[in-house]
């Protein structure tokens, strides 16, 4: 059953304008950023094939996002690099990523839905849904805005590092990306706290990055 509008409904209906839906992508790579993404769709909004964005393929992916885009009321991002994921660990990195996604809205929200288990550092009313992305629409649309911007974060990095293959696997822990960094070491972009990342020694840095 794809997500629906069910939820923000019902807040809507307690006089609660804007619900900004919240969702993350990117904890479980070896490589790049953690980003999240908050939405506020129109209590009208009807979006047709919206689902979890890991169940949807690439091209449907980027036609949604294009539609999200030009029917949500704001969309905030929030990223936090490799760096910050090794000094904190990847959990707060990606709550750190969902509060800066929230803080980038252009319209404060007056309730937040969020995807996972954990609630933010905010002080506006909040609900954590498991699995929310495959249940609440708003959820749902901002794990399609997180995701694309990610892929593309991840595909600019494709010809500095020609390699690894980040275009393919977006810094996930493929046979191709654990050959490479083997083969290789670790890049700039690693998070050297993730094994096999912390396994290798060397890291090679472009000096013209």
């Amino acid at each position: 059953m794809p997500p629906t509008s069910r939820l923000e409904n019902q807040l809507h209906r307690k006089g609660i304008k804007h619900i900004a839906g919240i969702d993350e992508v990117g904890i479980g790579p070896l490589a790049g950023p953690v980003v999240a993404a908050a939405v506020i769709l129109p209590s009208s909004c009807r979006i047709p094939g919206l689902d979890d964005s890991k169940k949807l393929s690439e091209k449907k992916r980027l036609s949604l996002f294009k539609l999200i885009s030009e029917r949500t009321l704001a969309i905030g991002i929030g990223i936090v690099d490799w760096e910050t994921i090794d000094r904190i660990n990847i959990l707060r990195a990606s709550h750190l990523a969902m509060k800066i996604a929230v803080g980038s809205l252009s319209i404060k929200p007056g309730h937040l839905l969020i995807d996972g288990r954990f609630r933010i550092a905010s002080p506006i009313s909040q609900t954590a849904i498991v699995r929310g992305d495959s249940k609440c629409a708003s959820i749902a649309a901002a794990s399609v805005i997180a995701k694309v911007t990610r892929d593309r974060i991840m595909e600019k990095f494709d010809p500095i590092f020609p390699e690894y293959g980040f275009k393919r696997h977006k810094g996930y822990g493929t046979r191709e990306h654990v050959a490479a960094i083997r083969e290789f070491g670790p890049v700039l972009i690693h998070r050297r706290s993730f094994f096999p990342v912390s396994d290798s020694p060397e890291i090679q840095i472009p000096l013209d990055f």
